[in-house]
């Protein structure tokens, strides 16, 4: 979708982009705290982060309850949720463009006057507790926390987590509030047509009034390091699901993520691809992907998928051999340019709502405040080089903070002559 784009800075020192597209029918607004399970007061209540997202929406300064601030929120069709990671507690809203006023209102009212109770924090307690528990049986969900713990992060895992939801109280639900949802501490990305509005959503925002201006609160440091293979053994596991990372500490530039995106599918984009392609072909895994994630402080080469025991060996070999002829610059002018045009067609087949709009500048501008150029984007999927992926492939495999974790029923013995496979 057509648009353009502005960073601002309010008076109150929250921080966000206004994303203008002319002929939108509706408005997405998602507002964002540091306000995640790394910044929980101590490891005792690290799921308050996730508790207090769910009791967000309820009692508040105008309505008495989540129900009747529910049923005027959505009476025309609007929409809204939340969503909290290790560092962030994201609010979204998208609504039909002829209300966005008194929707971003509403927002207002829901974040700087909400009422926390005790009825209705011992609700969410309990429909977070089972949520934990529902993923107890999703196994990526075992996998990725049991990595960063691996690597060094301070993550706990599911069953820790869902320990620590009975020491929950009031009082910490306010204190979290308190000190996490301030102005400073806010950044947002509003989308939608906001030609002769920006002003007007400007004063809106600038009118929240929070209990304390407060901080941008930093993101937490950790040092990595490289970590043994882990195995979850679960008798009833059918097959084997793994997840393996690569890290360098630093972050990567805009460029470097576009050659790291080229080599993930040459890897593993397509049906036609080195690693997923080929193992699809002779009937060694269903499903297989590779991904990169940029941070402040580090960036991460991630990989996961599922394998029958029987094939496991083959595809580790078949991984391993791969990475080698990456390693050794091994990738031809040919891939290059096929790549390059799937990229160009990804790109034009992206962003096709507002609200994909609104997240596409968001992961990119929430995590390291970086301004997405998406209107320079071909240009950049031009610039992808083989030098390029060569180098930070060496990169990562050299800086020797990597890890892997299983989920399956297999013999210890198994995993750890897999995970010798990525010793490259």
């Amino acid at each position: 979708m057509k648009h353009s784009v502005e960073e601002v800075e309010l008076k109150n020192g929250a921080k966000g982009l206004l994303v203008d597209i002319p002929n939108a029918t509706v408005m997405n607004t998602i507002i964002q705290f540091r306000a995640g399970m790394e910044y929980a007061k101590n490891d005792k209540l690290h799921e308050i982060a996730h508790v207090m997202e769910h009791v967000s929406f309820g009692a508040n300064g105008q309505f008495p309850n989540e129900q009747a601030y529910e049923a005027e929120f959505t009476k025309n069709g609007a929409y809204h949720n939340a969503w909290t990671s290790d560092t962030s507690i994201c609010y979204e809203t998208e609504c039909a463009d002829f209300e966005w006023d008194r929707i971003l209102e509403l927002k207002r009212v829901a974040l700087t006057s909400p009422r926390f109770n005790e009825e209705e924090l011992t609700s969410e307690k309990r429909n977070v507790r089972t949520e934990l528990l529902s993923y107890m049986e999703e196994y990526p969900r075992l996998i990725w926390p049991r990595l960063q713990q691996a690597v060094g992060q301070d993550i706990p895992d599911l069953k820790e987590r869902i320990a620590t939801i009975k020491n929950i109280e009031l009082r910490d639900i306010r204190e979290h509030y308190r000190r996490t949802h301030t102005a400073k501490n806010m950044r947002f990305v509003i989308a939608g047509k906001l030609k002769h509005r920006k002003k007007q959503i400007i004063r809106m925002l600038e009118d929240w009034r929070f209990p304390r201006d407060g901080e941008r609160l930093p993101l937490k440091q950790y040092n990595l390091h490289s970590s043994p293979a882990v195995s979850i053994r679960r008798k009833d596991a059918k097959n084997i699901s793994f997840g393996f990372s690569w890290l360098t500490p630093r972050t990567l530039e805009t460029t470097e993520l576009f050659d790291m995106s080229a080599l993930n599918v040459i890897l593993n984009g397509t049906m036609t691809s080195r690693i997923f392609g080929q193992a699809r072909k002779r009937g060694l895994v269903y499903d297989l992907w590779s991904d990169r994630t940029t941070a402040p402080d580090s960036s991460s080469w991630d990989f996961g998928g599922k394998v029958d025991e029987e094939n496991a060996e083959a595809l580790f070999d078949l991984i391993q051999e791969q990475m080698t002829k990456v390693l050794n610059g091994e990738i031809t002018e040919e891939e290059i340019e096929a790549t390059k045009s799937y990229l160009l067609g990804r790109y034009q087949m992206g962003a096709q709502t507002v609200g994909a709009v609104a997240m596409t500048y968001a992961s990119a501008y929430f995590d390291v405040e970086r301004v997405l150029d998406y209107e320079g984007e071909p240009n950049l999927i031009r610039k992808i080089s083989k030098e390029g992926m060569v180098k930070l492939a060496r990169e990562f495999v050299d800086a020797e903070i990597s890890a892997m974790v299983t989920v399956s029923s297999s013999e210890k013995a198994l995993i750890n002559a897999l995970a010798a496979r990525l010793a490259l």
